[in-house]
């Protein structure tokens, strides 16, 4: 082996790392003994009827909702264990379903928002940055995050969440209320760029045959636990989807 790849063996793991994680509210658990890896690089969808706990164990990451129990690891340091205030410090990104942007605030200022953690002349230089790789968002950089459209507002929320170069993203319905059209772009174009900057990405998506298509492992949610984890390309079709859904494994 040699030096460089020595050095590289021994750099901590930019995965995201779930153990034995249970979580919920007021002391009671919704999720319960969740272990998953989400590789740095790809996509992980988590998938499974409504009320399975699939939000609830971001917002536990997050968190917004009681961590119970368990670990969450991120770049080879427990996260779960630091206050929430330093979490996009420690490489966590985080996109919710709902008051994903400032709505008062303009395009360029909810990114310098997104980049706060940063140095300042860093900051700006990465909102440079980012406008340019969402060419849109340029368009409308001066413009009232409140008056934009949905598909809009949500490409901001992505694009504020890439601002400090974040090794983990999580991404709860990104699709909710969006156009069949900003649906495709969405999951076709810019969680794509979301990978392509080697952030591991955990999906909670509602279209979940379109989530599969787009990920590279299958995690089963059911009444709050983790019934099944497949490779996407192992899930050939909704029918069988909709057996995992219930719960019944399929046969190996």
């Amino acid at each position: 082996m040699s030096a460089d790849q020595a050095a590289v063996s021994r750099m901590p793991s930019s995965d995201l790392i779930i153990e034995h994680v249970s979580a919920g509210y007021g002391g009671a658990a919704v999720v319960q003994d969740v272990s998953l890896t989400v590789t740095a690089g790809k996509v992980s969808c988590l998938i499974g009827p409504n009320g399975a706990g699939k939000s609830t164990l971001l917002r536990a990451i997050t968190r917004d909702a009681q961590l119970l129990g368990g670990h969450v690891r991120l770049r080879g340091r427990d996260i779960s264990v630091a206050p929430a205030k330093d979490l996009v410090r420690m490489g966590l990104a985080w996109v919710p379903q709902l008051d994903d942007t400032f709505p008062t605030l303009t395009v360029t200022e909810n990114l310098e928002l997104g980049g706060y953690s940063l140095p300042k002349r860093q900051s700006a230089d990465r909102v440079a940055e980012i406008l340019d790789t969402f060419p849109l968002l340029g368009a409308l950089s001066s413009r009232i995050a409140g008056r934009l459209s949905g598909g809009e507002r949500k490409l901001l929320a992505i694009a504020r969440a890439l601002m400090p170069r974040p090794s983990a993203i999580l991404l709860d319905e990104p699709t909710a209320g969006l156009s069949p059209q900003m649906t495709d772009v969405v999951l076709h174009g810019h969680i794509d760029q979301m990978r392509s900057s080697g952030a591991a990405i955990l999906l909670v998506e509602q279209r979940a045959m379109e989530a599969v298509a787009i990920s590279s492992e299958v995690h089963v949610l059911v009444e709050g636990r983790l019934q099944l984890t497949r490779q996407a390309e192992q899930v050939s079709d909704w029918e069988e989807l909709a057996r995992l859904f219930l719960g019944e494994q399929l046969t190996e």
